[in-house]
């Protein structure tokens, strides 16, 4: 991009227009995969809506590559591209909240920690992920699992409206009640059809919680596994409860000497009456003998940073991902011979409970269409050393070829790896056809192509 075009676009636009001679330009390209290293011709800091509107039509006016950032974690690094132009909407974090609707809007660039801040405030919550750093758009848009789907739903489920730039520079706002088509789209079909400016969502009551972590043996993961299928089936919709996989990180409530070795875990979240806590989880509790602890009351905000301080910027990532409908033996099996290989503390394998509410769900009312999985699994690599890069992906992908089997065969778009794009038809099932019908409708160019790409 040469200064005259750089020029014409910071005529458009309020935020900061960041190009290659830019002071701020390195840590303006970066994403937090430290794989992804790429040079844009330009990072808008986008203002407000209208920016967004300027950076679309520059794009395509230009014939540039178009990437939107919110949050930054997309493992793909679609946040970022070469040689175009991002519209990064970090600076645009604003939530409001009316507590009369119990309703919440929050701008394109908000994260969890951002959404979850200002909820708090009044009492209320909605579903958000594991990681209050995780954008709330493109969790929202990708489906969105978190501790609440169990009792609320996905996020996306939790949706009221979105105000979406679309392809042409047009500013809408979808809904159920007005562009429906494009509203049924955003709930689970990922960025690919506009950028979204701002998200309204539904809350519910809720202020503190009961959960933490209980670490176990990894000579017990088999019984551990098999007991936690078999009691979060009839455990009550209030309660997430989620096997993972971890080596210790260097804190107080694991002995020092224990450090470093690898557990598997069960994390727990009851939003019931905190004084009902300790009872709704015995069933998980006598699993096995735990071997360390941090569970009690505490903060949703609280429960939902729970694993920040290990997820820094800055840390090569590698995910795979896999929906399942039940947790059979051969699946456990797999699981338990794979785990041990973790590669670092960063590292996590986690299976989350996606039933309960999501599956009062139509598969086909949403774009998200697997309500009949009971189960997504993440195999979520992520190490601090490049120069491990080849070996860890290769564990990556061996835990993910010996899990698929025992597994349908879509898995969640948040988690999916660049190298996933054959998957897409695969990853929306029965709605993949609608969705290319409705991609046809608002961006039939596909400008919106950084992404688990639904082609029109």
């Amino acid at each position: 991009m040469g200064n005259p075009s750089a020029g014409r676009l910071r005529e458009r636009v309020r935020g900061q227009v960041i190009t290659p001679g830019s002071e701020d330009y390195d840590r303006a390209r970066t994403v937090r995969n430290a794989m992804i290293d790429k040079r844009p011709a330009a990072v808008v800091r986008c203002a407000g809506a209208d920016d967004v509107r300027a950076v679309v039509d520059f794009a395509r006016d230009n014939g540039l590559e178009l990437a939107v950032r919110g949050g930054g974690h997309s493992v793909p690094g679609f946040g970022t591209c070469d040689g175009g132009v991002v519209a990064d909407l970090s600076p645009m974090r604003a939530v409001r909240v009316d507590p009369r609707t119990r309703t919440a809007r929050a701008e394109g660039g908000a994260t969890w920690d951002d959404f979850n801040t200002a909820t708090h405030a009044h009492g209320l919550a909605t579903t958000g992920g594991i990681v209050s750093t995780t954008g709330v758009g493109g969790l929202t848009l990708g489906g969105g699992i978190g501790y609440l789907s169990r009792a609320l739903g996905l996020s996306c489920d939790n949706l009221v409206s979105a105000d979406v730039v679309t392809a042409d520079g047009n500013l809408v706002v979808a809904s159920g009640k007005e562009h429906e088509d494009l509203f049924w789209a955003l709930r689970g079909g990922g960025g690919n059809f506009g950028a979204v400016t701002a998200f309204v969502f539904r809350l519910a009551p809720l202020t503190d919680v009961y959960g933490g972590l209980m670490l176990y043996e990894m000579d017990h993961a088999a019984t551990v596994l098999r007991a936690y299928r078999d009691a979060i089936a009839a455990a009550p919709e209030r309660l997430c409860v989620f096997p993972a996989f971890h080596i210790a990180p260097p804190l107080p409530f694991i002995p020092e000497d224990r450090h470093g070795d690898r557990f598997v875990a069960l994390v727990a979240c009851w939003t019931g009456p905190p004084e009902e806590g300790e009872r709704v989880l015995r069933p998980f509790r006598d699993a096995a003998p735990v071997a360390a602890e941090h569970v009690g009351p505490m903060p949703y905000p609280v429960m939902n940073s729970l694993f920040d301080a290990i997820l820094p910027p800055g840390l090569q990532h590698y995910w795979k991902a896999a929906f399942a409908a039940e947790l059979t033996d051969e699946a456990l099996v797999a699981h338990v011979a794979h785990a041990p290989g973790l590669p670092a503390v960063n590292t996590a394998v986690h299976i989350y409970p996606i039933d309960g509410a999501c599956h009062r769900v139509a598969p086909d009312a949403t774009a998200f269409a697997y309500r009949d999985a009971s189960f997504a699994a993440v195999i979520a690599g992520m190490w601090p050393d490049a120069a491990a890069n080849d070996a860890n992906i290769a564990w990556v992908r061996g835990y993910y070829e010996a899990i698929a089997p025992h597994s349908q065969e879509g898995g969640y778009v948040n988690f999916m790896a660049g190298d996933d794009q054959g998957r897409v038809r695969a990853n929306y099932r029965g709605n993949h056809d609608r969705l290319v019908e409705v991609k046809r409708a608002w961006d039939p160019g596909n400008l919106f192509h950084l992404n688990q790409n639904i082609r029109p």
